[in-house]
């Protein structure tokens, strides 16, 4: 049986500068798109799930291997502004250490975001959403995924998504599950178009099973 954990804790060892928002962070394409999967629900904030903490966050390269996204807990929130932003400036997967600036703390999932940044240069956004329909289909999809036993935010999923990678399995689909984070799902592209087709056509897919 599934063990619930508490959505949003921070696992990684989080080395942050509280600073204002950059003003050169262009927000608008990742924001539209966030804005659009908070109103189907792959991220968000709800009482009767997930012990009513918020869900799901998104990235975007900005330079190397830095990345704006979303802050932590907030899910919950229709609209984000860039007050609700953060860089990550660097990530020390072994170490399980990240450095961020900005006005808000990065997502619980941000070690798993830059663990996929590190895999391929021309991955430059991340889509991290939660849904019970994906994930509960991902043996009949045939979607990668990573182990029940490989918990959220830990060097152990950083590894287990170096590894998927590796393995050759997301070659050919841009979308994996996380069997051991209840409805976790992750997409990833060189843009938020195809991040979110991936993300919404397998969610059409999984609705088809039914």
């Amino acid at each position: 049986m599934f063990t619930q954990e508490i959505e949003g804790v921070t696992k990684y060892h989080l080395h942050h500068k509280s600073t204002e928002a950059d003003s050169r962070w262009n927000i608008s394409a990742i924001n539209s798109w966030r804005t659009l999967l908070y109103q189907l629900q792959l991220i968000g904030q709800q009482e009767d799930r997930y012990l009513g903490y918020g869900y799901g966050n998104i990235s975007q390269r900005m330079q190397a291997e830095k990345f704006l996204i979303s802050g932590t807990q907030t899910g919950g929130i229709a609209e984000l502004s860039k007050d609700n932003y953060c860089l990550v400036e660097a990530a020390d997967l072994i170490n399980n250490t990240l450095y961020s600036t900005g006005p808000c703390k990065p997502s619980s999932e941000a070690l798993s975001h830059a663990s996929i940044y590190t895999q391929d240069n021309n991955i430059q956004c991340i889509i991290h959403a939660h849904n019970p329909e994906i994930w509960r289909a991902t043996q009949a999809l045939k979607l990668a995924y990573t182990g029940k036993d490989i918990a959220y935010g830990t060097p152990d999923m950083a590894h287990a998504i170096t590894d998927l990678f590796n393995s050759g399995q997301l070659k050919h689909q841009s979308i994996f599950t996380m069997l051991g984070h209840e409805d976790g799902i992750f997409s990833f592209a060189e843009n938020f178009p195809q991040a979110a087709f991936a993300m919404i056509n397998t969610l059409a897919y999984a609705r088809q099973l039914k």
